[in-house]
């Protein structure tokens, strides 16, 4: 396991100027390096109490900043170790001379994540707890924030307890058959078993199901659009965003880099790119921003095919349709305020076609309804517990094929011995999602993406 016996220092609180800035220790020097920091020996704080205090430098005895302090005692923390928050002063300077000097007190920085490393360690929480933690953090939108609180209270391991139970009461039994072989399985105990084990794998369909949705939330939809130079591209960009972030002018080629904002709609982050207009150029510059139009479309999830609806259709459309072959998109028929030609001229689907105009924002709202449509059939946020990691939904999937392959067996009247391999390994699936049964490897991953301070 992990190194816990150490003490460990980082900044909580994003780096930067701030008007205030949270240092945190974890670990069983935290209290006596809070001591020498206040000049204190005497100094026994209240737990869980702010206390004003003056900070020291126990090398030249100078004042370092006048902050508040707070000590967590022990198993009652968030880490479960003695904790020492420092609410100091927000300037980058003084944080950094003020960890400095707790590192000289023998404590050492903490790796990423290693707060939350030491609380699941320690039973303060469930690791798929802790990695809603990091999900709350890179929330994007209310809804994904939402669904990290959830899970942050524990909302999966709670649903998937009583799933382990039942595991646990169907291996025992199956075990005991085992041991003893006067106690074989009788057919009607075989056909309750079976009836359980398609209930387990039905629950755990059903949770992974979810994961669509979630996924959504949590990472939302890349969308790209595309479309020959001039056909109002940029202008519908600032459109769906609501602000001028891209320049738009009547010059042909004027956006010659790829530009990407993030936006939500009904609670989904959407990363939508605008792109240099699709035709062949000359120009050097040009050229290589219609390069990274094409690999922009190559990464995203969905493509907006824009079209100039007040003109005829030019070879370079039909060029710029023939990039979306075979890729999901929809079409953006722009200047629907200037009248048109009829949609089923560019396409047999005109269910693909949404009318707008970026100058009156006529259609927007359609246009934004249409992105989601094949992602969410209609039903973006979703009610309930989904399921958003997609590592908890590889171990769902891999459950319910453990199970499955059990149940088989049972049916073709298979030795325990053979049948309890898959329910052994779907019991240890279970756990890895809520950390039981996590290897230290998996746990390392896991907690590298998460920020020093958590």
């Amino acid at each position: 396991m992990f190194e816990l016996n150490d003490t460990i220092v980082a900044l909580a609180t994003p780096p930067g100027r701030g008007g205030i800035g949270v240092i945190r220790l974890s670990g069983p020097g935290s209290l006596q390096i809070l001591q020498e920091l206040v000049a204190g020996d005497d100094f026994h704080p209240e737990p869980n109490v702010l206390t004003l205090r003056s900070l020291i430098d126990p090398a030249t005895n100078e004042t370092l900043d006048r902050a508040l302090v707070c000590y967590f005692k022990a198993p009652h923390s968030f880490t479960g170790e003695d904790v020492v928050e420092l609410h100091c002063h927000g300037s980058p300077i003084l944080l950094r001379a003020i960890i400095d000097v707790t590192l000289t007190l023998d404590a050492r920085m903490a790796t990423p994540g290693e707060f939350s490393l030491r609380a699941v360690a320690n039973g303060r929480m469930k690791l798929s707890e802790a990695e809603a933690i990091r999900d709350l953090v890179d929330a994007q939108t209310d809804a994904a924030a939402r669904q990290a609180t959830r899970q942050m209270k524990g909302e999966i391991s709670h649903a998937l307890q009583p799933l382990q139970d039942e595991l646990l009461k169907i291996i025992v039994r199956l075990e005991s058959s085992l041991e003893f072989v006067e106690d074989d399985l009788p057919l009607i105990e075989q056909d309750h078993l079976i009836a359980s084990l398609r209930d387990l794998r039905s629950e755990c369909d059903r949770m992974a199901s979810t994961f669509s949705r979630g996924r959504l939330l949590r990472d939302g939809i890349r969308v790209t659009l595309i479309g020959r130079p001039n056909v109002g591209k940029s202008s519908l960009f600032n459109g769906l965003l609501g602000h001028a972030r891209a320049i738009v002018t009547d010059i042909p080629g004027t956006t010659r880099d790829s530009i990407t904002e993030s936006m939500g709609v009904d609670g989904v982050p959407l990363i939508v790119t605008d792109t240099a207009g699709l035709r062949v150029s000359t120009d050097q510059i040009e050229a290589i921003g219609v390069d990274r139009t094409r690999r922009e479309a190559a990464d995203s999830d969905l493509l907006i095919v824009v079209i100039d609806g007040s003109e005829s259709l030019t070879e370079e459309d039909h060029q710029v349709l023939s990039e979306a072959v075979n890729r999901r998109y929809i079409i953006a028929l722009n200047k629907s305020d200037l009248g048109g030609f009829s949609a089923t001229r560019i396409t047999d689907d005109p269910s693909s076609i949404v009318s707008v105009s970026a100058k009156t924002a006529t259609g927007l709202d359609r246009l934004r309804a249409a992105i989601l449509e094949p992602f969410t059939n209609g039903n973006a946020n979703g009610e309930g517990l989904l399921i958003t990691n997609a590592r908890h939904h590889d171990l769902l999937t891999r459950t319910i094929d453990a199970i499955r392959s059990s149940e088989n067996l049972l049916l073709d009247r298979a030795s325990e011995e053979i049948i309890l391999v898959g329910l052994l390994n779907a019991l240890r699936y279970l756990g890895e999602i809520t950390g039981e049964t996590t290897s230290d490897e998996i746990l390392g991953k896991i907690f590298s993406t998460f920020c020093i301070g958590k």
